[in-house]
């Protein structure tokens, strides 16, 4: 490679009427390197590439997704192009990415800057901070249950239907059971089921919940998200490197996604000199209790017309006659039974759950038959009516028609008005 100097010189030499051996010779470089600078193959300072630009072939796409969507993070288009075949290196990839400038420029998001921030000693199995995470889906808002440890930053979640005492109970016990145990202390925001949101004491109801696990509460002052500054940078990591591109069909689909990736993904990330699972596996969690905390969990629904009642990703039976009333499902936690009630409190079935998401239907032979005869006895073997027949008025309908002619006649001579006796008035002066 010439430098420019060196191919200025070149230039000039040539000019002055030197063969290119001669050049050659004075610049100590091959003949063949100053051949293709004098021809203009080869640009002073470029390197000519060895290989291939590898860049080059997902160039299309990359620029592609990030017309899409300008926020998309490097590293979440990384796992994109990945899949597709791009063998570099990360960080090969985001200088590529700046060197190509194929991010366009968002204008809005150019003047926000960060805040001053500090760093806050975590002992080892001594913390987990949770949060929920709201997210917008095409079916409603994905509510996220979001527990991090701390110390490590080992991060499971669990999706949950609403933001109750009930669910966020329910979420707990699965976060803490995928993390495999619990820390001495959990550290909430002022999330409704948890604190009073005017005060910040801790309700009653959920003290409960921290005596049946074995820990301590701690509440973030108001106003101070940096406090819990884990599971905040969680969130944004979960929204933006696997929400935005995670395909999944419906919400029965979310919490399959939200495993594998806090498994393959999340757990793999750099933490100073190791990674995330090493450090959580060093970890000290206390053992969890054999059961979840047994509190009570209530939702709504609409029988469909199959008889059947959604919930969490199965389907449990009713009788024939509730299809397209609102029914309530209660549970408790750890019995592993559930109770669906019509609309005066009334228990109308209960059904042993299944797994959630089995996607399976539970019916009792009862429900099955009832179910069987109410469509049996709605069959019939007429005749299809026909569309096209000619059939007019019939007697019923002529008499009718003519009662309401007859009534139309006394009304019209009880509003007669004789005109000549009208204008008579008019032209007579007063």
């Amino acid at each position: 490679m010439l430098s420019p100097e060196e191919d200025v010189e070149a230039h000039a030499l040539r000019r002055q009427g030197w063969t290119i051996s001669a050049i050659a010779r004075h610049l100590n470089r091959s003949r063949p390197t100053i051949r293709a600078y004098l021809a203009g193959d080869r640009q002073p300072g470029v390197r000519r590439r060895a290989a291939p630009d590898l860049f080059a072939v997902i160039a299309p796409y990359t620029e592609a997704r990030l017309r899409e969507d300008p926020h998309l993070w490097a590293s979440t288009l990384y796992d994109e192009v990945r899949e597709l075949g791009y063998p570099r290196s990360y960080q090969r990839f985001t200088h590529e990415l700046r060197a190509h400038r194929l991010r366009p420029h968002c204008e809005p998001c150019a003047g926000v800057k960060g805040r001053a921030t500090t760093e806050i000693p975590h002992p080892a199995g001594e913390e987990i901070q949770w949060d929920f995470l709201e997210l917008p889906a095409p079916w409603g808002t994905v509510h996220l249950l979001v527990g991090a440890l701390s110390h490590s930053g080992r991060t499971r979640a669990a999706v949950c239907e609403s933001e109750d005492e009930g669910h966020v109970n329910q979420g707990i016990d699965m976060v803490l059971r995928r993390l495999g145990g619990t820390t001495r202390r959990w550290r909430f925001d002022r999330m409704a089921a948890v604190v009073h949101t005017e005060s910040g004491a801790v309700r009653a109801a959920f003290l409960a919940v921290a005596k049946y696990f074995g820990v301590s509460i701690d509440v973030c002052p108001p106003r101070r998200g940096n406090r819990k500054g884990v599971v905040e940078s969680r969130n944004q990591f979960l929204a933006q490197r696997w929400w935005r591109t995670a395909d999944v069909a419906g919400p029965d689909d979310v919490q399959a996604s939200v495993d594998r990736f806090c498994i393959r993904i999340a757990d793999a990330l750099p933490r100073f000199d190791s990674i995330v699972r090493a450090v959580a596996e060093r970890e000290q969690l206390m053992p969890l209790p054999a059961a979840p905390y047994p509190a009570t969990l209530t939702v709504t629904r609409k029988v469909d017309l199959h008889a059947l009642v959604a919930f969490e990703g199965n389907s449990y039976g009713v009788a024939p006659g509730m299809v397209g009333r609102e029914v309530t499902v209660r549970t408790r936690l750890g019995s592993g039974m559930l109770d669906i009630l019509a609309g005066d409190a009334r228990v109308i079935a209960s059904h042993r759950m299944a797994a959630r998401g089995s996607h399976v239907t539970v019916r009792t032979d009862g429900q099955r038959r009832a179910l069987e005869a109410a469509v049996l006895a709605a069959f019939t073997t007429r005749q299809p009516c026909r569309r096209k027949e000619n059939r007019p008025p019939g007697p019923e309908s002529r008499a009718a028609a003519a009662e309401l002619r007859a009534r139309a006649d006394l009304v019209g001579a009880a509003v007669t008005v004789d005109l000549q006796r009208y204008a008579s008035a008019v032209e007579t002066p007063s």
